[in-house]
């Protein structure tokens, strides 16, 4: 089988109905992003989930997880349909190898790569109203020979995004990233009032557009232990966080900190928060992912495209076993339809 679908086959915006198309892209085939394809393909949905993928992994990996899930092929310039119980919609590519749940194989690298390229095309012609992202394994990617840090800087370059932000988001909580897949040694070099300015600009201004939210409150944290003891812990907060608050504020941002992330975290100020922007990775996704590991999205910001994704790996040692939980998933469908919303 070969893939019936090119860019070139792409022919452009279709006229909206009242059911929405979203494109999902399973990621890594070893991995569970097949399994929740299939799992999500197990009841009726009032909008239309297209996997790009290859039919044979689905149809295999159905009959491992012992579920019904039959294949309807998509002509993206048609209007959608609702899904339905023990159907899933696809566009379909062809992998490398043949691939087997908890087997990697940097071989199939260019077709997670193709797959993501193409539901891409399909979200900037507006043929899917967004994309739906499951697990990547980026070192195999990279071992494929494929320069690849994450699905958020690879959205951003291939859609031509000047700047983008990572945000998580769960019941009660959204948090941004200032810095995301750096080194923590690189941290605190990364942090000037450009990048600053431009995270919080956009966070700021996807929360209005994409969120409804007219007036988003934004809580930031500092870099260093008691954001800085007062230059004691060092100056980052002093010489770069506070003056940047200060311009931004002055240009109407509701951005306030720089604020000790050791206690930021607590119900006092999270109830005056419509998001939480981090400095790095690690001081604010850990907090997000206690609160709603398996029930959050991650969402990329500033794209002219939605764009979600689930908040775990690949979870190899799981993959065909039925042994998970695709909360994740549907979090990341109610906020990419909630988003499309949004900016309808």
């Amino acid at each position: 089988m070969v893939s019936r679908i090119t860019r070139g086959q792409f022919r452009g915006s279709v006229t909206l109905s009242s059911t929405p198309r979203l494109a999902f892209t399973p990621g890594e085939p070893a991995g569970i992003g097949p399994d929740l394809a299939v799992m999500h393909a197990q009841r009726d949905h009032n909008y239309e989930l297209v996997a790009f993928a290859d039919p044979n992994l689905l149809t295999d990996r159905a009959q491992q997880l012992g579920l019904p899930c039959a294949l309807r092929e998509v002509d993206l310039n048609a209007p959608p349909q609702t899904s339905r119980a023990g159907e899933l919609a696809i566009v379909p590519f062809v992998l490398a190898n043949t691939a087997k749940a908890g087997e990697l194989s940097s071989a199939n690298a260019p077709y997670v790569i193709q797959c993501l390229d193409h539901a891409i095309d399909a979200c900037q012609l507006n043929l899917c109203q967004a994309l739906v992202t499951g697990p990547i394994q980026k070192s195999v990617i990279n071992e494929g020979g494929i320069l690849f840090s994450g699905h958020t800087e690879y959205l951003a370059q291939k859609t031509g995004a000047a700047k983008v932000v990572m945000m998580l988001a769960t019941t009660g909580l959204r948090v941004a990233l200032t810095t995301t897949h750096i080194p923590l040694s690189e941290v605190a070099a990364a942090i000037t009032p450009k990048l600053l300015t431009q995270v919080l600009s956009i966070l700021h201004h996807d929360l209005q557009a994409k969120f409804g939210l007219s007036s988003p409150r934004i809580l930031v944290c500092g870099l260093n232990p008691h954001a800085g003891e007062g230059g004691h812990l060092g100056r980052e907060e002093i010489e770069i966080i506070t003056p940047t608050l200060i311009k931004l504020r002055q240009q109407g941002i509701d951005c306030r900190g720089p604020l000790p992330a050791d206690t930021l975290f607590t119900p006092k100020y999270l109830e005056q928060a419509d998001a939480i922007l981090a400095m790095y990775h690690d001081q604010g996704l850990p907090v997000l992912k206690y609160k709603g590991f398996g029930s959050a999205a991650n969402i990329t910001l500033g794209l002219p495209i939605v764009r979600t994704s689930v908040d775990h790996g690949t979870a190899l040692t799981l993959a065909g076993t039925g042994n998970i939980d695709t909360g994740s998933l549907y979090t990341a469908i109610e906020a990419a339809l909630s988003m499309i919303g949004s900016v309808s």
